[in-house]
Protein backbone atom coordinates (compact mmCIF):
# COMPACT_ATOMS: atom_id res chain seq x y z
CA UNK A 1 0.00 0.00 0.00
CA UNK A 2 2.59 2.71 1.42
CA UNK A 3 4.98 3.02 4.14
CA UNK A 4 3.61 3.51 7.73
CA UNK A 5 5.03 6.99 8.29
CA UNK A 6 6.22 8.47 4.71
CA UNK A 7 2.83 8.00 2.34
CA UNK A 8 3.36 7.31 -0.79
CA UNK A 9 1.88 9.48 -3.50
CA UNK A 10 3.09 7.58 -6.23
CA UNK A 11 1.38 4.42 -4.83
CA UNK A 12 -1.90 6.72 -4.62
CA UNK A 13 -1.72 8.06 -7.96
CA UNK A 14 -1.20 4.20 -9.76
CA UNK A 15 -4.18 2.55 -7.34
CA UNK A 16 -6.39 5.53 -6.73
CA UNK A 17 -5.67 8.72 -9.14
CA UNK A 18 -9.34 10.24 -9.05
CA UNK A 19 -9.29 10.34 -5.09
CA UNK A 20 -5.66 11.57 -5.42
CA UNK A 21 -6.59 14.33 -7.57
CA UNK A 22 -9.29 15.13 -5.13
CA UNK A 23 -7.00 15.27 -2.32
CA UNK A 24 -5.00 18.46 -3.76
CA UNK A 25 -8.31 20.16 -4.45
CA UNK A 26 -9.51 23.37 -2.62
CA UNK A 27 -13.14 23.57 -2.69
CA UNK A 28 -12.97 27.36 -1.24
CA UNK A 29 -11.38 28.56 -4.22
CA UNK A 30 -12.09 26.11 -6.86
CA UNK A 31 -8.23 25.50 -7.44
CA UNK A 32 -5.19 23.20 -5.99
CA UNK A 33 -4.06 23.89 -2.63
CA UNK A 34 -0.82 25.80 -2.60
CA UNK A 35 2.68 25.23 -1.10
CA UNK A 36 1.91 28.42 1.30
CA UNK A 37 5.68 27.94 2.05
CA UNK A 38 9.17 28.54 0.76
CA UNK A 39 10.61 24.93 1.66
CA UNK A 40 10.82 23.84 -1.91
CA UNK A 41 11.77 26.68 -3.93
CA UNK A 42 15.17 25.23 -4.70
CA UNK A 43 13.48 23.00 -6.50
CA UNK A 44 12.60 25.42 -9.66
CA UNK A 45 9.51 26.63 -11.39
CA UNK A 46 5.88 25.79 -9.96
CA UNK A 47 7.16 25.48 -6.58
CA UNK A 48 6.94 28.99 -5.12
CA UNK A 49 4.83 29.82 -2.50
CA UNK A 50 1.36 30.96 -4.28
CA UNK A 51 2.29 27.62 -7.21
CA UNK A 52 -0.36 25.31 -6.51
CA UNK A 53 0.48 21.44 -5.86
CA UNK A 54 -0.01 19.47 -8.76
CA UNK A 55 0.67 15.84 -9.17
CA UNK A 56 3.37 16.25 -11.82
CA UNK A 57 5.25 17.92 -9.01
CA UNK A 58 4.93 15.45 -6.13
CA UNK A 59 4.79 12.05 -8.17
CA UNK A 60 7.83 11.31 -6.81
CA UNK A 61 7.57 10.40 -3.58
CA UNK A 62 10.88 12.01 -2.40
CA UNK A 63 8.88 15.41 -2.54
CA UNK A 64 6.54 15.60 0.02
CA UNK A 65 7.78 13.63 3.58
CA UNK A 66 6.44 14.02 6.48
CA UNK A 67 8.42 16.28 9.25
CA UNK A 68 9.68 13.25 11.09
CA UNK A 69 11.47 12.70 7.64
CA UNK A 70 12.74 15.81 7.56
CA UNK A 71 16.18 17.15 8.13
CA UNK A 72 16.55 18.91 11.01
CA UNK A 73 17.48 21.92 9.43
CA UNK A 74 14.49 21.78 7.92
CA UNK A 75 12.18 21.37 10.94
CA UNK A 76 13.80 24.16 12.72
CA UNK A 77 13.47 26.65 9.81
CA UNK A 78 9.91 26.04 9.55
CA UNK A 79 9.84 26.31 13.80
CA UNK A 80 11.28 29.80 12.95
CA UNK A 81 8.53 30.69 10.09
CA UNK A 82 5.19 29.22 11.59
CA UNK A 83 5.88 27.88 14.87
CA UNK A 84 5.82 24.41 13.70
CA UNK A 85 5.68 22.40 16.54
CA UNK A 86 4.34 19.20 16.18
CA UNK A 87 2.91 17.42 19.40
CA UNK A 88 3.61 14.01 20.55
CA UNK A 89 0.68 10.96 20.23
CA UNK A 90 0.71 10.48 24.02
CA UNK A 91 -0.31 14.12 24.48
CA UNK A 92 -2.82 13.92 21.83
CA UNK A 93 -4.60 11.04 23.17
CA UNK A 94 -4.43 12.82 26.39
CA UNK A 95 -6.31 15.37 25.44
CA UNK A 96 -8.77 13.53 23.42
CA UNK A 97 -9.18 11.14 26.19
CA UNK A 98 -10.91 14.30 28.15
CA UNK A 99 -13.30 14.95 25.24
CA UNK A 100 -14.45 11.43 25.22
CA UNK A 101 -14.60 11.62 29.22
CA UNK A 102 -17.34 14.37 28.84
CA UNK A 103 -19.00 12.23 26.12
CA UNK A 104 -19.83 9.24 27.76
CA UNK A 105 -19.63 10.21 31.18
CA UNK A 106 -17.06 7.76 32.31
CA UNK A 107 -13.47 7.73 31.60
CA UNK A 108 -10.82 5.43 30.08
CA UNK A 109 -13.45 4.30 27.52
CA UNK A 110 -10.48 3.78 24.23
CA UNK A 111 -7.52 3.19 26.47
CA UNK A 112 -5.32 4.06 29.73
CA UNK A 113 -2.65 5.75 29.86
CA UNK A 114 0.07 4.74 31.59
CA UNK A 115 3.90 5.59 32.52
CA UNK A 116 6.93 3.52 31.55
CA UNK A 117 9.68 2.31 34.01
CA UNK A 118 11.81 4.54 31.76
CA UNK A 119 9.06 7.63 32.39
CA UNK A 120 8.34 7.49 28.65
CA UNK A 121 4.79 8.03 28.47
CA UNK A 122 2.43 5.11 26.94
CA UNK A 123 -1.82 3.80 26.51
CA UNK A 124 -3.03 0.31 26.73
CA UNK A 125 -6.29 -0.37 25.13
CA UNK A 126 -9.22 -0.85 27.75
CA UNK A 127 -13.15 -1.36 26.57
CA UNK A 128 -13.31 -3.66 23.17
CA UNK A 129 -15.90 -3.22 21.95
CA UNK A 130 -16.98 0.27 23.00
CA UNK A 131 -20.06 0.59 25.21
CA UNK A 132 -23.54 2.50 24.00
CA UNK A 133 -26.93 2.04 25.23
CA UNK A 134 -29.59 3.06 26.68
CA UNK A 135 -29.68 4.37 30.77
CA UNK A 136 -31.24 6.98 32.99
CA UNK A 137 -27.80 8.75 32.60
CA UNK A 138 -28.29 11.28 29.58
CA UNK A 139 -24.23 10.25 28.34
CA UNK A 140 -25.11 6.93 28.10
CA UNK A 141 -28.58 7.08 26.52
CA UNK A 142 -26.47 8.45 23.37
CA UNK A 143 -25.80 5.79 20.35
CA UNK A 144 -22.56 5.12 18.34
CA UNK A 145 -23.79 6.53 15.48
CA UNK A 146 -24.51 9.93 17.32
CA UNK A 147 -20.90 9.80 18.27
CA UNK A 148 -20.10 9.10 14.67
CA UNK A 149 -21.62 12.32 13.98
CA UNK A 150 -20.38 14.32 16.61
CA UNK A 151 -18.46 17.39 15.46
CA UNK A 152 -14.60 17.46 16.26
CA UNK A 153 -12.19 20.01 15.01
CA UNK A 154 -8.29 20.19 14.71
CA UNK A 155 -7.34 24.09 14.69
CA UNK A 156 -3.99 24.67 12.84
CA UNK A 157 -3.52 21.02 12.39
CA UNK A 158 -0.07 19.83 10.86
CA UNK A 159 -0.31 16.22 9.44
CA UNK A 160 -3.50 16.00 11.88
CA UNK A 161 -2.24 13.98 15.07
CA UNK A 162 -4.99 14.60 16.79
CA UNK A 163 -7.22 13.63 14.06
CA UNK A 164 -5.29 10.76 12.56
CA UNK A 165 -2.63 8.52 14.45
CA UNK A 166 -1.02 6.09 12.01
CA UNK A 167 2.44 7.48 13.42
CA UNK A 168 3.76 9.46 15.90
CA UNK A 169 4.33 13.06 14.13
CA UNK A 170 7.61 13.32 16.46
CA UNK A 171 9.20 10.04 16.76
CA UNK A 172 7.55 8.60 13.37
CA UNK A 173 7.46 5.53 14.84
CA UNK A 174 4.48 3.82 13.60
CA UNK A 175 1.29 3.12 15.66
CA UNK A 176 -0.63 -0.08 15.02
CA UNK A 177 -4.17 0.35 14.35
CA UNK A 178 -5.75 -1.09 17.52
CA UNK A 179 -3.60 1.17 19.25
CA UNK A 180 -4.75 4.67 17.50
CA UNK A 181 -5.99 7.33 19.29
CA UNK A 182 -7.04 10.14 16.59
CA UNK A 183 -10.26 11.47 16.66
CA UNK A 184 -11.31 10.23 13.40
CA UNK A 185 -9.30 6.69 14.76
CA UNK A 186 -12.15 6.26 17.45
CA UNK A 187 -14.89 7.04 14.83
CA UNK A 188 -13.36 4.56 12.48
CA UNK A 189 -12.98 2.16 15.01
CA UNK A 190 -16.76 2.13 16.63
CA UNK A 191 -18.21 2.05 13.10
CA UNK A 192 -15.88 -1.55 12.52
CA UNK A 193 -17.33 -2.51 15.83
CA UNK A 194 -21.06 -1.96 14.77
CA UNK A 195 -21.45 -1.84 10.66
CA UNK A 196 -20.77 -5.51 9.07
CA UNK A 197 -21.47 -4.95 5.44
CA UNK A 198 -19.00 -2.72 3.00
CA UNK A 199 -21.75 -0.43 2.20
CA UNK A 200 -23.42 0.36 5.57
CA UNK A 201 -19.74 0.70 6.65
CA UNK A 202 -18.85 3.18 3.92
CA UNK A 203 -22.41 5.49 4.20
CA UNK A 204 -21.26 5.82 8.26
CA UNK A 205 -17.65 6.65 7.16
CA UNK A 206 -18.86 9.48 5.66
CA UNK A 207 -20.84 10.44 8.28
CA UNK A 208 -17.49 10.48 10.10
CA UNK A 209 -16.02 12.75 7.59
CA UNK A 210 -18.30 15.13 7.02
CA UNK A 211 -18.44 15.65 10.99
CA UNK A 212 -14.57 15.93 11.32
CA UNK A 213 -12.44 18.98 10.22
CA UNK A 214 -9.19 20.41 10.42
CA UNK A 215 -7.34 23.41 8.69
CA UNK A 216 -3.74 23.88 8.23
CA UNK A 217 -1.63 26.93 6.84
CA UNK A 218 1.03 25.32 4.74
CA UNK A 219 0.11 23.35 1.93
CA UNK A 220 2.65 19.85 2.25
CA UNK A 221 1.21 19.17 5.76
CA UNK A 222 -2.45 19.82 4.82
CA UNK A 223 -1.65 16.87 1.88
CA UNK A 224 -0.31 14.86 4.43
CA UNK A 225 -2.85 15.19 6.59
CA UNK A 226 -5.97 14.31 3.99
CA UNK A 227 -3.37 11.41 2.70
CA UNK A 228 -3.50 9.58 6.30
CA UNK A 229 -6.96 10.39 6.31
CA UNK A 230 -7.47 8.20 3.62
CA UNK A 231 -5.26 6.07 3.95
CA UNK A 232 -6.70 5.06 7.82
CA UNK A 233 -9.98 4.70 5.62
CA UNK A 234 -7.96 1.83 3.70
CA UNK A 235 -6.51 0.47 6.86
CA UNK A 236 -9.54 0.22 8.46
CA UNK A 237 -11.78 -1.17 5.79
CA UNK A 238 -8.88 -3.89 4.90
CA UNK A 239 -8.65 -5.06 8.62
CA UNK A 240 -12.38 -5.24 8.87
CA UNK A 241 -12.99 -6.65 4.94
CA UNK A 242 -10.16 -8.52 4.46
CA UNK A 243 -11.92 -9.85 1.23
CA UNK A 244 -12.95 -7.01 -0.23
CA UNK A 245 -13.05 -5.61 -3.24
CA UNK A 246 -14.44 -8.44 -4.30
CA UNK A 247 -16.29 -10.52 -2.17
CA UNK A 248 -19.63 -8.43 -1.73
CA UNK A 249 -18.38 -5.25 -3.54
CA UNK A 250 -16.58 -5.05 -7.00
CA UNK A 251 -13.66 -2.88 -7.92
CA UNK A 252 -15.48 -0.17 -9.60
CA UNK A 253 -17.70 0.28 -6.64
CA UNK A 254 -14.42 0.14 -4.00
CA UNK A 255 -13.20 3.01 -5.87
CA UNK A 256 -16.20 5.02 -6.05
CA UNK A 257 -16.37 4.50 -2.67
CA UNK A 258 -13.00 5.69 -1.79
CA UNK A 259 -13.25 8.85 -4.31
CA UNK A 260 -16.01 10.07 -2.67
CA UNK A 261 -14.64 10.20 0.69
CA UNK A 262 -11.38 11.85 -0.81
CA UNK A 263 -13.66 14.44 -1.69
CA UNK A 264 -15.33 14.79 1.84
CA UNK A 265 -12.20 14.84 3.46
CA UNK A 266 -11.10 17.82 1.21
CA UNK A 267 -13.65 19.83 1.66
CA UNK A 268 -13.38 19.12 5.69
CA UNK A 269 -9.66 20.06 5.99
CA UNK A 270 -8.94 22.81 4.25
CA UNK A 271 -5.93 25.53 4.05
CA UNK A 272 -6.45 28.71 5.87
CA UNK A 273 -4.73 31.41 7.41
CA UNK A 274 -6.08 31.10 10.84
CA UNK A 275 -5.34 34.27 12.52
CA UNK A 276 -6.56 36.00 9.52
CA UNK A 277 -9.57 33.67 8.26
CA UNK A 278 -8.06 34.05 4.68
CA UNK A 279 -5.78 32.24 2.42
CA UNK A 280 -2.08 31.73 3.63
CA UNK A 281 -0.61 34.90 2.40
CA UNK A 282 -3.35 37.14 1.22
CA UNK A 283 -4.08 39.16 4.26
CA UNK A 284 -2.23 42.25 2.91
CA UNK A 285 -4.56 42.50 0.00
CA UNK A 286 -2.06 41.59 -2.38
CA UNK A 287 -2.30 38.30 -3.76
CA UNK A 288 -4.76 37.69 -6.48
CA UNK A 289 -7.72 36.16 -5.81
CA UNK A 290 -8.61 32.90 -7.96
CA UNK A 291 -11.22 33.06 -10.20
CA UNK A 292 -13.90 31.33 -8.65
CA UNK A 293 -13.56 33.59 -5.43
CA UNK A 294 -13.75 36.61 -7.10
CA UNK A 295 -17.02 35.44 -8.98
CA UNK A 296 -18.28 35.36 -6.05
CA UNK A 297 -17.25 38.31 -4.66
CA UNK A 298 -18.74 40.15 -7.91
CA UNK A 299 -21.77 37.87 -7.48
CA UNK A 300 -22.25 39.45 -3.53
CA UNK A 301 -21.64 43.38 -4.77
CA UNK A 302 -23.95 42.86 -7.60
CA UNK A 303 -26.84 41.19 -5.53
CA UNK A 304 -26.53 44.12 -2.94
CA UNK A 305 -26.96 46.36 -5.87
CA UNK A 306 -29.88 44.42 -7.28
CA UNK A 307 -31.39 44.00 -3.13
CA UNK A 308 -31.05 48.06 -3.02
CA UNK A 309 -32.72 48.51 -5.95
CA UNK A 310 -35.26 46.35 -5.17
CA UNK A 311 -35.82 48.26 -1.81
CA UNK A 312 -36.36 51.82 -3.83
CA UNK A 313 -38.50 50.61 -5.81
CA UNK A 314 -42.53 50.37 -5.49
CA UNK A 315 -44.31 47.55 -5.10
CA UNK A 316 -45.36 45.98 -8.33
CA UNK A 317 -47.88 43.45 -9.25
CA UNK A 318 -47.26 39.89 -8.94
CA UNK A 319 -47.28 38.38 -12.70
CA UNK A 320 -45.79 34.70 -13.01
CA UNK A 321 -43.46 34.54 -16.34
CA UNK A 322 -46.04 32.46 -18.68
CA UNK A 323 -48.70 35.45 -17.96
CA UNK A 324 -45.92 38.28 -18.71
CA UNK A 325 -45.33 36.07 -21.89
CA UNK A 326 -48.47 35.86 -23.26
CA UNK A 327 -48.86 39.64 -22.65
CA UNK A 328 -49.17 41.40 -26.28
CA UNK A 329 -50.08 44.65 -28.12
CA UNK A 330 -53.90 44.33 -27.29
CA UNK A 331 -53.20 43.42 -23.52
CA UNK A 332 -54.19 45.85 -21.02
CA UNK A 333 -51.11 47.43 -20.18
CA UNK A 334 -50.54 47.67 -16.31
CA UNK A 335 -49.89 51.38 -15.18
CA UNK A 336 -46.92 51.50 -13.85
CA UNK A 337 -46.28 54.89 -14.78
CA UNK A 338 -47.22 56.05 -11.28
CA UNK A 339 -44.64 53.92 -9.87
CA UNK A 340 -41.81 54.91 -11.66
CA UNK A 341 -41.70 58.31 -13.51
CA UNK A 342 -39.47 57.00 -16.30
CA UNK A 343 -40.72 54.25 -17.08
CA UNK A 344 -41.33 55.53 -20.83
CA UNK A 345 -37.83 56.40 -21.22
CA UNK A 346 -37.05 52.87 -20.18
CA UNK A 347 -39.47 51.22 -22.62
CA UNK A 348 -37.27 51.77 -25.58
CA UNK A 349 -33.93 50.40 -23.97
CA UNK A 350 -36.21 47.12 -22.05
CA UNK A 351 -35.78 44.95 -25.20
CA UNK A 352 -31.87 45.06 -25.41
CA UNK A 353 -31.88 44.56 -21.69
CA UNK A 354 -34.53 41.38 -21.47
CA UNK A 355 -32.62 40.14 -24.23
CA UNK A 356 -29.35 39.45 -22.50
CA UNK A 357 -30.50 38.64 -19.15
CA UNK A 358 -32.49 36.01 -20.45
CA UNK A 359 -29.02 34.98 -22.43
CA UNK A 360 -27.82 35.54 -18.89
CA UNK A 361 -25.17 38.09 -19.85
CA UNK A 362 -24.69 41.17 -18.32
CA UNK A 363 -27.37 43.70 -19.45
CA UNK A 364 -26.55 47.42 -20.79
CA UNK A 365 -26.14 49.76 -17.89
CA UNK A 366 -28.83 52.32 -18.59
CA UNK A 367 -29.97 54.86 -15.98
CA UNK A 368 -31.69 53.06 -13.19
CA UNK A 369 -31.32 49.69 -14.21
CA UNK A 370 -28.04 47.99 -12.97
CA UNK A 371 -26.15 45.23 -14.66
CA UNK A 372 -27.01 41.60 -13.38
CA UNK A 373 -27.14 38.19 -14.50
CA UNK A 374 -30.48 36.65 -15.08
CA UNK A 375 -30.16 33.94 -12.91
CA UNK A 376 -30.28 35.71 -9.02
CA UNK A 377 -32.24 39.33 -11.06
CA UNK A 378 -34.89 40.29 -8.46
CA UNK A 379 -38.12 38.46 -9.58
CA UNK A 380 -40.08 41.39 -9.75
CA UNK A 381 -37.72 43.40 -11.67
CA UNK A 382 -37.58 40.03 -14.20
CA UNK A 383 -41.18 40.71 -14.53
CA UNK A 384 -41.52 44.55 -14.83
CA UNK A 385 -38.70 44.04 -17.77
CA UNK A 386 -40.84 41.89 -19.43
CA UNK A 387 -43.86 43.92 -19.06
CA UNK A 388 -41.93 46.50 -20.70
CA UNK A 389 -40.44 44.20 -23.50
CA UNK A 390 -44.08 42.62 -24.49
CA UNK A 391 -45.45 46.52 -24.54
CA UNK A 392 -42.73 48.58 -26.18
CA UNK A 393 -44.04 49.55 -29.54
Amino acid sequence: MANEVDISERWLLENHPKAFAELLMDYATGQNIYWATESYVERGEGFGFFDPITIDKIKDDTVIRPRARKSLEEQTRRVKEKAEVFTPSWICNAQNNLVDDAWFGRREVFNREITLPDGSHDWEVTERPIRFGKSHDKHTKRSWIQYVKDRRLEITCGEAPYLISRYDTVSGVPIPIEKRIGMLDRKLQVISENEHTPKKWFDRVQDAIKATYGFEWQGDSLLLAREAALLSILDYFFAKFPDEPGKEINRQKFSRMINKCAHFIACNLWQMDGLNFVLPGTSDRQFELPSVAAAKKWKALQEKKAEKLKQESCQLPLFSEDELGELDEDSVMPDYSHLDPDFESKRKEAPAILEALRKGEPSPEPSGIPAVVYDWFPKKEKQYFAALVNHNE
